[in-house]
């Protein structure tokens, strides 16, 4: 994320609605110097103030965050970028980043999990019906080989999106 970006797509907007500092301090509750930051680059507004400009600016707040309006082809992409790195600065903790990843990481694989549990399971009543034991064993094997892939593959998304470089674990 870009701050003088942002901050100089925040000072276009104010201009397009034609509000000096000042004003748009007023509307949103900040000085004229806490604008003058952010339209420098220095700072980034609050999440409550980038909810208010928003609003008042009739744009995203996805918008203000990749400082500039967004095509709809663009907008997930700018969407995921400008929210990995608001957790990666945020003030979360490293275990509140590794749930919140989790958590995704398994909405985004929910189907694939579902499909290979009603296989296993399928496998396994075929060993329990066919009254074969190495059936039985086999639909085991796939449940912990599955169960791996799960695993790894899950922490393998955590780690590269949860940490931040600094060492900090």
């Amino acid at each position: 994320m870009d701050l003088v970006r942002v901050g100089k797509f925040i000072a276009e907007l104010r201009k397009e609605q034609e509000l000096t500092q000042e004003q748009l301090g007023e509307k949103i509750g900040v000085t004229n110097k806490t604008v003058s930051r952010w339209e420098n680059g220095n700072y980034l507004p609050p999440a409550d103030v980038l909810l208010t400009m928003s609003q008042l600016f009739d744009v995203s707040v996805n918008e203000i965050l990749s400082g500039k309006r967004l095509l709809a082809e663009e907008y997930k992409e700018a969407a995921e970028i400008n929210l990995a790195h608001t957790l990666k600065v945020s003030s979360f903790s490293l275990k509140e980043r590794i749930d919140f990843y989790k958590t995704k990481w398994l909405k985004e694989h929910i189907s694939i999990m579902v499909f290979i549990g009603i296989c296993i399971i399928g496998v396994a009543l075929l060993g329990i019906v066919c009254k074969q034991g190495w059936i039985i064993f086999m639909a085991i094997l796939f449940l912990l080989v599955a169960h791996g892939w799960r695993n790894n593959t899950m922490m393998t998304y955590i780690e590269n999106n949860a940490y931040d470089g600094s060492g900090a674990r």
